[in-house]
C-alpha cells in the first residue's frame, strides 16, 4: 500500500544571506553578527515564525565550513520552548545555539510527508528476519534548496506515469551500460510496476526546479541482495542511481542529489543508521565520487553478475561531516563547533 500526503509549500519560505543580516520572503529581515571562525548570532523578530527561523537557519548552514548560530536577544524568547522541543536549539552555557548537526537531522523543513513513528514488527524474508516496512509515501517526498545551483531540488516517489521518461532514460546507452536494463516500453511498464508495488523498495524521481534529471531505487538492504552478502542492520538502506539528462551530470550535480537523496533516506526513517550502496567495481568515476560523499569502500564482492565494490555511509558522519554542505576536508583539523567542544568550554562568545 502507498499512502498519498499533501504537504504545502506556502510556509516552507525562502531565506537568503546577506553580509549583516539574513532576509526571509520579499519583506522580513533578521540581524546577522559574525564573531568569527563560523560563529554567528542572529536576531529574531517579535511575530517571527518556526518556519522562518528554519528557513534562516538552513540558508545560514547549507554550504561551506563550520557554523553555530547563536539565538541572540530577548525576541527569541516566544520559540525556544518549541525549537528545543524539535531538537534545533541546544543550550551551552546561557546561549541557546542552533548546531547543524543536530538541526539538518530534524525533518520539518525538508521532508514532505509526515513520517509517523512505526512499530517494529519482526517477519522472515529471504536473509533472514526484518521488520515489516511502514507504508511507502507517494507524491512528493523532499525538497531543499541548493545554493551553488540557484536550483530547488525534488524528489517524488515515481508513478506510471513517468513510464515514458523511465524508458527513455533507460535506453540511454551511457545509462544502459551501468545499469543493464534496457528493453522494451512494455518491458519498463513491468518493471515500474513491479517496483511501486513491492514492500522493500520506493523508485523516486529527481527534479531540479520541476526538470526531472534521475531516477533512484531506494531500497531496505535485509530483503534485497545485498543482505545475502552484509551483515545489515534493520533498519539500514541501499539505493541504485541513473543520471538520465547529458547535462546534468557534473560535480556541481552529483553534490546536489547525492546529498539529498541520503539526507532524506536518514530523514525519512530515524532508525536508519547507515547507507550502503554496491557500484560495479569498474565504475571509478562513481566510486570516487561516493568517497567524497562520504562513503566508506568496505570491500569487493561478486554478484552473478558483476563484480561490485561494498560501500557504507554511515548516519554519524553524514551529520558531524556536513557533507550537504561541500565542506572543505583537507584541513585534517578538529572540529572546533561539535557540540562536545561547545559543552567543555562552557560557550557562551
Amino acid at each position: 500500500m502507498n499512502v498519498a500526503f499533501d504537504m504545502p509549500l506556502t510556509d516552507r519560505p525562502v531565506a537568503q544571506r546577506g553580509k549583516d543580516h539574513v532576509q526571509i520572503g520579499a519583506d522580513l529581515v533578521l540581524l546577522l553578527s559574525d564573531a568569527g571562525d563560523g560563529r554567528l548570532g542572529l536576531r529574531a523578530t517579535p511575530d517571527l515564525t518556526v518556519a522562518q527561523a528554519l528557513a534562516a537557519f538552513e540558508t545560514l548552514s547549507a554550504e561551506g565550513g563550520e557554523v553555530a548560530i547563536r539565538l541572540d536577544g530577548a525576541d527569541w524568547a516566544g520559540l525556544l520552548p518549541r525549537l528545543a522541543l524539535m531538537g534545533v536549539a541546544t543550550a551551552v552555557g546561557t546561549a541557546h545555539w542552533v548546531l547543524p548537526v543536530a538541526f539538518w537531522q530534524v525533518p520539518d523543513r525538508w521532508i514532505m510527508h509526515p513520517t509517523p513513528p512505526w512499530p517494529t514488527l519482526w517477519r522472515t524474508g529471504p536473509n533472514g528476519r526484518h521488520p515489516v516496512r511502514p507504508p511507502k509515501p507517494a507524491g512528493p517526498l523532499y525538497r531543499r534548496y541548493i545554493p551553488w545551483l540557484g536550483q530547488h531540488i525534488e524528489l517524488r516517489a515515481a508513478c506510471i506515469d513517468d513510464l515514458a521518461t523511465f524508458h527513455r532514460w533507460q535506453n540511454d546507452p551511457r545509462v544502459a551500460a551501468f545499469f543493464e536494463e534496457a528493453g522494451t516500453l512494455e518491458a519498463h511498464r513491468d518493471t515500474l510496476q513491479t517496483l511501486i508495488a513491492d514492500p522493500h523498495i520506493l523508485p523516486v524521481i529527481g527534479s531540479l526546479d520541476g526538470r526531472d534529471f534521475g531516477y533512484f531505487e531506494l531500497y531496505w538492504a535485509r530483503e534485497n541482495r545485498i543482505g545475502g552478502v552484509y551483515d545489515a542492520d534493520p533498519w539500514d538502506r541501499g539505493w541504485h542511481v541513473l543520471i538520465g539528462e547529458d547535462d546534468m551530470r557534473g560535480a556541481d550535480y552529483v553534490t546536489a542529489w547525492m546529498p539529498s537523496l541520503m539526507h532524506y533516506m536518514f530523514l525519512a526513517e530515524p532508525r536508519t543508521q547507515a547507507l550502503m550502496g554496491e557500484p560495479k567495481a569498474s565504475h571509478l568515476k562513481q566510486l570516487r565520487n561516493l568517497g567524497r560523499g562520504g562513503f566508506a569502500h568496505v570491500r569487493d564482492f561478486d554478484f552473478s553478475h558483476k563484480r561490485a565494490t561494498l560501500v557504507r555511509l554511515e548516519r554519524q558522519h553524514f551529520f558531524e561531516s556536513r557533507i550537504w554542505a561541500r565542506p572543505d576536508t583537507g584541513q585534517g583539523t578538529p572540529l572546533a563547533l561539535s557540540l562536545t567542544n561547545m559543552l567543555g568550554t562552557g560557550e557562551n562568545r
